[in-house]
């Protein structure tokens, strides 16, 4: 497709005529049958991308790449400092693997529409099974790895998969966390029984194999033929990602092929400004829908070298470890959530082991997956002189709906700002009355129908719900859940998402800007403000922050100094109730931080661990620190 020539245009011209925009961008895609139609909109609240087309997302990640001549260019890398092992994989050699383990799937009797459940850690197999799915036509279903057994056996009952694809273990740091008993729990209580579960066997932990039922994955490959793609609609799923944090009843995301290929490879050239034989990385996991996204699909739709890292920022061994990863494969695009680069900045704040690095191959840092502080943002930037992108999108939007893409131009970059609206969205901020709010003043973050290719055709198995869910308060549009304004340029502004607004004696207020304020001192490392229950004012702000290594003043005068400080810059009414010091922030593994966990802890309410905390006894520690407080 070719470039845009500027930003302006490009997003007017995908407003005004998708068709032709999309249209363009399908042609970077090979297809078995070329569309009928690009845009099938009688239904702008479900609309049918690429109609009529057939195509085989494996192929355009794969097989064509190899057919061009480039098999023997690096597809995918393996790092893993948990392990202490490196592995690469060319084009090739991970089209022979994806052919074998697709064959060992269908041998097993999965065919086009069929559904499978992967539970695997950060190895190549996780990326290999999705392809797999992928070229046979069956959907897979990516469960987070770890996820504790109710939560497992939720998705397994919904997605009711034909097979199971897990793991031994998988590796947290230096501890090792055995899969297969959570899997086996999981199963005991599920109603669905899959037909076979293959168990890859990792040398830090053996499972042990249920007869009849489980099978060696080693053995099962080896021993099976290489599958051809599958031939399979535009419309067609090609994955369900459950949300994070579901309860009761999954919220189950669907996402096709047709609309998902066109818009992702669009995005890795024009948001990204990535080229075939680049390697991009994406420092997250592959059960969040980043990982799906960014390490498995779009890099390779694009021809790049994707790095699939088993590790943490820190820790594995230090907080240079990312420094490590970009020098040692010449990394020219890093994408991670800012609670990674805060964690590097918290652990090394003037940067003393970036030093210790070549990481002159890395040309831009894209952020995303929760709001990014300008802090960070200023430090980061200041540290490695390149583009710092902060980035937003969601699990159901699949790909982002507000960047700087510099692969078209580079915007003017504004601190709190994730940039504009991409191509393709049509981004508006509504009162509560529907009502388009000004510029500068604070609405609902609310999408114009129909969404473009790549996001979410509908939830699995619940066409209702995602009509009351997303299409419901504001007809005719989409609704994200997070809030925020548009500057008088453009700009766009998230503040959090909707239930992060509190009510203070009849004043709402964004515990985003609360945060902003805080982490500006220059003692916070990280913070977090949720509301929590007055008698008399409703709601009542609380702090809770992380101090910066080295910092050696008392915790009180520090929290005195943060709630003044709240209170001169928003006012009087903003005054949080307390600003208490903790040792981390309680997070889950993709990095988002529960307040809504602490705010439970706050109001002496009975809670749920959450199954995709990081860290079960910091809830322990703020709870103490809470009632000491109190007392």
């Amino acid at each position: 497709m070719p470039r845009s020539t500027s930003y302006e245009s490009a997003h007017r011209e995908s407003l005004l005529d998708p068709t032709a925009f999309w249209g363009r961008a399908a042609e970077a895609i090979d297809w078995y049958v070329p569309p009928a139609t690009v845009l099938d909109a009688d239904a702008p609240s479900a609309p049918r991308w690429f109609a009529g087309g057939e195509l085989n997302t494996c192929h355009n990640t794969l097989d064509r790449h190899v057919l061009a001549g480039h098999g023997d260019r690096t597809a995918l890398i393996h790092d893993s400092p948990v392990t202490g092992t490196v592995r690469g994989y060319t084009y090739r050699e991970l089209l022979d693997e994806v052919a074998r383990t697709a064959g060992m799937l269908t041998e097993l009797g999965v065919g086009k529409g069929d559904t499978v459940v992967l539970y695997l850690p950060m190895v190549p197999e996780a990326a290999i099974a999705m392809l797999a799915c992928a070229r046979i036509g069956a959907v897979h279903s990516v469960v987070f790895g770890g996820f504790a057994p109710p939560e497992l056996a939720a998705r397994i009952d919904h997605a009711r998969p034909k097979v199971v694809l897990s793991a031994s273990c998988g590796i947290e740091v230096d501890r090792v966390i055995a899969y297969k008993p959570l899997l086996d729990a999981a199963l005991d209580r599920c109603e669905h029984r899959p037909d076979a579960c293959v168990i890859l066997q990792r040398p830090q932990a053996q499972a042990e194999l249920r007869a009849g039922r489980d099978l060696d994955w080693a053995d099962a490959v080896r021993s099976a033929p290489a599958a051809d793609c599958v031939p399979v609609a535009a419309t067609d799923p090609l994955y369900i990602l459950y949300t994070s944090g579901t309860t009761g009843s999954p919220k189950g995301v669907v996402r096709d092929n047709g609309g998902h290929a066109v818009a992702l490879r669009w995005s890795m050239e024009h948001i990204y400004d990535a080229r075939p034989g680049e390697v991009f990385w994406t420092a997250s996991d592959v059960g969040w829908v980043v990982g799906h996204s960014y390490i498995v699909y779009a890099p390779l739709l694009a021809g790049c070298t994707t790095l699939l890292y088993e590790g943490k920022p820190v820790g594995t061994p230090d907080a240079g470890a990312f420094w490590r990863v970009v020098a040692q494969h010449g990394v020219r695009t890093l994408f991670t959530a800012p609670t990674a680069i805060r964690a590097i900045k918290r652990d090394d704040p003037k940067g003393a082991h970036l030093a210790e690095h070549d990481v002159s191959s890395l040309r831009a840092l894209f952020l995303a997956g929760e709001r990014l502080d300008p802090d960070t943002y200023h430090w980061a930037r200041e540290l490695l002189d390149i583009p710092v992108v902060d980035h937003w999108w969601q699990t159901e939007t699949g790909w982002p709906i507000v960047a700087n893409p510099l692969g078209i131009e580079a915007l003017p970059a504004k601190s709190g700002s994730p940039g504009k609206p991409m191509p393709g969205w049509d981004l508006r901020v509504l009162d509560e009355a529907g009502e388009p709010c000004p510029p500068g003043t604070d609405g609902t973050l609310a999408l114009r129908l129909p969404l473009p290719p790549g996001s979410l055709t509908t939830l699995y198995r619940d066409d209702e719900r995602f009509a009351a869910t997303y299409l419901s308060r504001y007809p005719g549009h989409y609704l994200t859940g997070d809030g925020g304004h548009l500057d008088e340029d453009g700009h766009v502004f998230v503040m959090g998402r909707l239930d992060d607004v509190i009510n203070v004696a009849g004043h709402r207020l964004s515990t985003g800007a609360m945060e902003e304020v805080l982490a500006d001192h220059p003692d916070v490392a990280e913070c977090a403000v949720v509301g929590v229950a007055d008698e008399l004012k409703g709601e009542l702000p609380l702090g809770l922050v992380v101090l910066r290594q080295g910092v050696d003043r008392p915790a009180p005068e520090v929290e005195a100094e943060l709630r003044t400080l709240v209170r001169s810059r928003i006012g009087a009414v903003a005054t949080p109730r307390r600003v208490v010091t903790v040792p981390r922030l309680p997070k889950t593994r993709s990095g988002k931080i529960l307040r809504g966990t602490v705010r439970a802890i706050a109001d002496g309410r009975d809670y749920t661990v959450p199954a995709t905390i990081e860290d079960i006894g910091v809830l322990d520690e703020i709870t103490e620190t809470l009632r000491a407080g109190d007392r």
